[in-house]
């Protein structure tokens, strides 16, 4: 129910309102607005795994090697995918949370828009998604936990031509979690797929 409502609430904000600002970065609220969101759902998911960090998966994983070498794997065969799909539909920024251009007056705010997007939001969407929801849905298997999860990720960022790509995104997030026991891996990778996605926008041109 959690994950519907915040499909519905993302396709609903796509359709009606269209993409954000492209320059939504550069603005404060845009730190709290993040901030306070993702808390809401933190404690609805802490609240529906009954406090237990057993099932959010917030532990050390099995092997750090393994985890290593997992997390390897993944940024290359994520970003192959991105490099195929990207170049046979071409969906643009259709997130639109990255800037058209650099605005060095404001670029505090960036900063802390990006520390919020690099760490607090891939530090609640693991644990909601690969923690909980992987928690939940493996005693259905773990292919289908892992397949499941990726695509309610997909439809929890209410896209459309980008959905391919965050589902793939998920599943191998998720996929990761499977293998060493842990969340904490995936929210390394995630991190950093959001750090590179904010500085290529106001480094590379287009």
């Amino acid at each position: 129910m959690l994950v519907g409502v915040l499909a519905v609430l993302g396709y609903a904000t796509r359709f009606t309102s269209g993409k954000p600002d492209p320059q939504v970065l550069y603005e404060w609220s845009s730190v709290a607005g993040a901030v306070i969101q993702d808390a809401i759902v933190l404690v609805l998911v802490l609240w529906i795994a009954g406090f237990s960090t057993a099932r959010l998966a917030l532990r050390q994983p099995v092997s750090w090697r393994l985890a290593a070498k997992l997390v390897g794997a993944a940024i290359l065969a994520i970003y192959a995918f991105e490099l195929v799909y990207t170049a046979i539909v071409n969906p643009g920024n259709e997130q639109g949370l990255t800037p058209s251009h650099w605005e060095p007056h404001h670029w505090v705010a960036y900063v802390a828009n990006a520390v919020v997007i690099c760490t607090w939001v891939p530090f609640v969407e693991e644990l909601t998604f690969r923690g909980l929801g992987y928690t939940l849905l493996e005693p259905f298997g773990r292919w289908p936990a892992i397949v499941v999860v990726g695509i309610v990720f997909g439809l929890a960022h209410g896209l459309v031509l980008d959905f391919p790509i965050i589902a793939v995104f998920g599943m191998t997030l998720a996929w990761i979690r499977s293998r060493v026991d842990s969340v904490v891996p995936g929210m390394v990778v995630h991190g950093l797929f959001n750090a590179v996605a904010l500085i290529a926008a106001v480094t590379i041109h287009n």
